[in-house]
């Protein structure tokens, strides 16, 4: 085995999780601590890649966040609700103090790699992960290419028809009020409605019908937009085992034999790759390819 080591950075809205690897993608070293302002975030991120000999670093970013190398703002954060750190320039911080490539991507995109390279979709050509917690987002992978064009996707904004006792619901979304997936189905929603934490709501409550209502229609509209041969979702609302039997379930009804589909317990997944590592292995392998080029 090569003696190389890889970075990875998920740098979140909540926390910086920073993870040292080998070229198995194995972590070595990992640590992680709360997002405060830039500075004092990307000292913490640099005192620890300065003790390892990295051959190359990948960040998956939250956003938005100008992922388009010809792009004049090219590693900047852009319009985040974190005032502190939009306009920051995240990949130029990094290349100040490190010599070496280093490959800028989404945190959805880094997770939807790491499940295309070594977990739900490892065996298929093309995927979709998406992310439902605090926020909705999504990676689209064909061919080991992520899909985009002007911008990364956020296709947690997209609009959805709404459940019919969730009407009169106002949405959290600052934006779009409830008629949008993050507006409607993130996990803030379930606490407004509620004024529980989704982890704490009873497996009866009528909410997560609403919840898989909305999530269906997510997978429906993937697959007929890309016809991925997997679509996996993860982050903390999608945990919930009884959420995703209930999103299979209304799928079915919604997709009522239009298109076909494989069984949907293997169509329709959670992420393989255990402890919420999929943006690790993902970034190791973006770093990697970046080192390969």
């Amino acid at each position: 085995m090569s003696s190389k080591l890889l970075g990875s950075i998920e740098a979140g809205g909540t926390k910086f999780v920073c993870a040292v690897g080998d070229m198995d993608f194995k972590v070595q070293e990992q640590t992680s601590f709360p997002t405060g302002n830039p500075e004092e975030t990307m000292k913490k991120v640099i005192d620890f890649f300065s003790a390892y000999d990295i051959s190359a670093i990948a960040i998956g970013s939250f956003g938005p966040v100008d992922i388009d190398p010809h792009s004049e703002n090219y590693g900047k954060i852009l319009a985040t609700p974190k005032l502190e750190w939009r306009g920051f320039d995240i990949l130029s911080a990094l290349k100040k103090y490190f010599d070496l490539p280093i490959y800028l991507t989404t945190d959805v995109n880094a997770s939807a790699f790491g499940e295309y390279t070594m977990g739900a979709a490892k065996d298929v050509n093309s995927c979709v992960y998406f992310t439902v917690g605090t926020g909705i987002g999504g990676g689209v992978i064909q061919n080991g290419e992520f899909i985009g064009g002007l911008t990364h996707l956020e296709m947690g904004h997209t609009f959805v028809k709404r459940h019919p006792d969730d009407v009169d619901f106002e949405g959290v979304c600052p934006y779009h009020g409830a008629d949008c997936l993050e507006g409607a189905a993130s996990g803030p929603s379930l606490q407004a409605r509620t004024g529980l934490r989704g982890e704490t709501v009873t497996e009866e409550h009528d909410v997560w019908d609403i919840e898989a209502y909305y999530i269906a229609q997510l997978a429906l509209n993937t697959r007929l937009n890309f016809a991925p041969e997997k679509i996996i979702f993860g982050g903390g609302v999608m945990q919930q085992e009884h959420l995703m039997s209930k999103v299979r379930s209304i799928f079915t009804e919604l997709n009522n034999g239009y298109v076909e589909v494989p069984p949907l317990e293997d169509y329709i997944v959670n992420p393989a790759i255990p402890e919420n590592g999929s943006a690790t292995v993902g970034n190791f392998a973006l770093a990697l390819r970046e080192l390969n080029k």
